[in-house]
């Protein structure tokens, strides 16, 4: 017979639970090892239930939301913008709705600014083979379009700057966004923490998964061209023939346990400031343009901010932060009449700092590392993907393709 062996996920972030999810779909038993207190990796929530950063998803997002399908948690899931995303111009003071895909911009009033003829041929050729080149340089020529529309969709989806991003991946995110329904803005509508985290480990403990947390691991033994333990700082944990690993890490830790495996050396960060504010009211999400501030997102128990490619503003202390996001939230939420008060003085707020956020998208990235390095052993993560950026997308489809490396693996006969 063929015993189904163990697989040991070592990350319990998302890449993680979406090769666990995978994994157990197909009947094998799976052990998750997390290194952190709690599971979630980089979309975990903060000890208070906050999420550390403002996620979204699009409709586009195909993989992600089959994933939520299913752990149950799909419903958790609102758009929250329906009729077209409010941007505030914080230098002219223009306040608008826009709709993010094409097929919108019939509607002029929807149409982002700067969108001529010229500047949709400049989109048009994002999708076309050539060498690549900054999406600055990309839109040199349209630079009314790259301020409206395309700087901000780089930085949030590449983590960027549009001076050094990749115009080709950049194609690649826009390419999706041209189907109906592909450009529906998601939020959660309680966090990732309780909307995602939590029904993934739900659904895997059904499945007989096991999840152990607060153990970092510190190497792997390999022998024979294979990983023939896992070192723990309690334990050495044996990996048997029938068994396999994935590791689910950032890069930086794939590197330390795997010398000479291709991973980013740059990373981009990101800063995320939360404002304390308890008033009723739907779920809204705001673009900003010209300011500090980015994206804006307001439920009835706070509000998020994201500046991403922060490479400045991470060095702003907390209450630097406040004081220079707080009044264009309020400019904001004024002009597009969200409801309760909204005062000069900023309420307590707090700031989250990924400094290595992901890594930077520019142009000649590394070499996307092996999937299987080795006959017992994936590879999951966002950065793992050489044809996406780093976002949750690309952390589902990552741990779903180790997932189905390892499926491919043959496994070693053990007697009855």
């Amino acid at each position: 017979m063929t015993d189904p062996g163990m697989v040991h996920v070592v990350g319990a972030g998302v890449s993680g639970l979406a090769a666990a999810l995978a994994l157990v779909r197909e009947g094998r038993r799976v052990t998750l090892h997390e290194g952190a207190p709690v599971a979630g990796g980089r979309a975990r929530a903060l000890p208070d239930g906050t999420d550390n950063g403002t996620h979204a998803l699009l409709g586009a997002n195909r993989a992600a939301l089959r994933f939520l399908e299913r752990i149950g948690a799909r419903e958790g899931w609102v758009e929250p913008e329906p009729a077209g995303l409010p941007v505030l111009d914080l230098e002219s003071h223009v306040a608008r709705r826009v709709a993010l895909s094409p097929l919108g911009w019939g509607d002029a009033r929807k149409r982002p600014e700067g969108v001529t003829l010229g500047s949709l041929l400049a989109l048009l050729r994002l999708a076309l083979p050539g060498a690549d080149r900054s999406v600055a340089q990309a839109f040199a020529a349209h630079p009314v379009l790259l301020r409206a529309l395309v700087e901000p969709l780089t930085v949030a989806a590449l983590n960027t700057p549009v001076q050094e991003a990749s115009a080709r991946l950049l194609g690649a995110v826009l390419r999706r966004l041209g189907g109906r329904g592909a450009a529906r803005l998601l939020v959660a509508r309680n966090g990732l923490g309780p909307d995602l985290v939590a029904p993934a480990l739900a659904t895997l403990a059904c499945h007989g998964a096991w999840l152990r947390c607060g153990e970092r691991l510190r190497g792997l033994v390999q022998g024979g061209g294979r990983v023939q333990a896992l070192e723990f700082a309690e334990m050495t944990l044996p990996i048997g023939p029938a068994d396999a690993v994935v590791l689910a890490l950032p890069p930086w830790e794939v590197a330390r346990l795997l010398p000479g495996i291709p991973v980013p050396r740059r990373h981009a960060p990101i800063l995320n400031v939360h404002f304390t504010r308890v008033a009723e009211g739907p779920i809204r999400f705001i673009g900003l343009l010209g300011g500090l501030a980015q994206w804006v997102l307001v439920r009835p128990d706070g509000i998020s901010v994201t500046v991403s490619a922060a490479d400045a503003e991470v060095a702003l202390t907390d209450a630097e932060a406040a004081a220079r996001i707080w009044p264009e939230v309020r400019e904001a939420a004024l002009r597009f009449g969200l409801p309760g008060d909204w005062p000069v003085t900023p309420p307590p707020a707090r700031a989250v700092r990924e400094r290595r956020a992901t890594p930077r998208h520019g142009l000649n990235p590394p070499a996307a590392p092996p999937r299987q390095p080795l006959p017992n052993l994936a590879l999951a993560g966002d950065w793992t993907l050489a044809s996406l950026p780093a976002t949750l997308e690309a952390a589902v489809r990552s741990g779903e393709a180790a997932a189905a490396a390892l499926a491919r693996a043959p496994r070693q006969p053990v007697a009855a």
